[in-house]
């Protein structure tokens, strides 16, 4: 048995909180919102976001942030990625050396283009920084419904560790090196997914959204494999598994947003109507970034961007991608 302390009570965290506390783990789950705390503690349900999923009593809910990091195993940073870094600099004088942290959230920061675990390491140097990514909606784990998702840490020997506290007969777990990989595409199938969703809006089909997903993972994959990540990992669970997930699933917030703004609704609008964070909207821009600082071609993620920050009607967008120059899907592929 394991201590472990879940930072964040939203839909991710308290579902991670249940699936370790039925490994058979000792569970703390933190949230700096007191008004949330108390009412996890009084139900024992996060109402409004994992309705249905009941904690078990012996889950400690708390909002003592340096007491749910004093002895644990692991942590489990499960914060929604605008907060990463806030709350990572909170928790950087109770952090002992080499504290395995586990980020679950999916981002990129739009003003410095780091990934979460960057931030993470750059705020609590003597953490030992790990990531857990794959397509896994809460909704599902919270009702035990069988999921796999990828772990990446710097050393085989952490993420084999982390695999073994995580892994039961319904969460699978893989492991990989490429942690960078993994970060990636977790964060960037989140613009994708608001491109179907708006797909969607517009009453487009079946045939545009397989689209989006085979050229939304080809933009993905150029661009991570020009930073240093393997092209393997994107065809794996954290690019086009979670990709598959996010752009087709009715839990996935990112598609939900992206079908309002295909309905008509304004990007501030359709955020307030899901009423999460949709972390599509904030890796947006820095997807953008980092296409322009890698010089990688991204036609997808550009043509969100405009349509999210720059007014542009989603049926142009989508027009505008459809009457790009012409292309050769496979360029590596030679001709006989």
């Amino acid at each position: 048995m394991a201590k472990i302390s879940v930072l964040g009570a939203g839909s991710w965290g308290t579902a991670l909180s249940l699936l370790l506390y039925n490994n058979g783990h000792q569970v703390t789950l933190w949230s700096a919102l007191e008004q949330e705390v108390n009412m996890l503690q009084e139900k024992r349900e996060h109402v409004s976001k994992l309705p249905g999923v009941i904690l078990p009593g012996d889950i400690k809910i708390t909002t003592d942030l340096e007491g749910s990091l004093k002895e644990p195993d692991v942590v489990v940073l499960a914060v929604p990625s605008p907060f990463t870094r806030s709350t990572a600099k909170q928790m950087a004088p109770f952090v002992r050396d080499k504290q395995k942290i586990v980020n679950v959230a999916k981002g990129v920061e739009e003003n410095s283009l780091m990934t979460l675990s960057e931030i993470i390491e750059e705020e609590i140097p003597n953490g030992d920084v790990c990531v857990l990514s794959g397509p896994s909606h809460a909704e599902e784990v919270g009702k035990g419904l069988p999921t796999t998702c990828v772990i990446s840490s710097r050393t085989r020997e952490t993420a084999e560790y982390l695999q073994g506290i995580f892994m039961s007969s319904v969460f699978r777990v893989y492991t990989t090196p490429d942690l960078l990989g993994v970060e990636l595409g977790g964060a960037l199938k989140n613009v994708i997914a608001l491109a179907a969703g708006t797909a969607d809006g517009l009453g487009y089909g079946d045939n545009t959204k397989a689209a989006l997903i085979t050229r939304g993972i080809a933009e993905i994959a150029r661009l991570g494999v020009k930073m240093g990540a393997k092209a393997e990992t994107f065809y794996g669970l954290s690019g086009i598994g979670d990709l598959i997930v996010t752009c087709a699933s009715v839990h996935s917030r990112n598609r939900k947003a992206g079908y309002l703004i295909g309905q008509g609704r304004t990007m501030k609008e359709a955020m307030e109507e899901v009423k999460m964070v949709v972390e599509g909207v904030y890796s947006a821009k820095a997807a953008k970034g980092l296409a322009e600082k890698y010089d990688v071609e991204m036609p997808i993620i550009t043509e969100v961007n405009k349509v999210l920050f720059e007014g542009k009607e989603a049926s142009e967008a989508v027009k505008d991608l459809m009457l790009r120059d012409k292309k050769v899907e496979t360029p590596m592929l030679p001709w006989e």
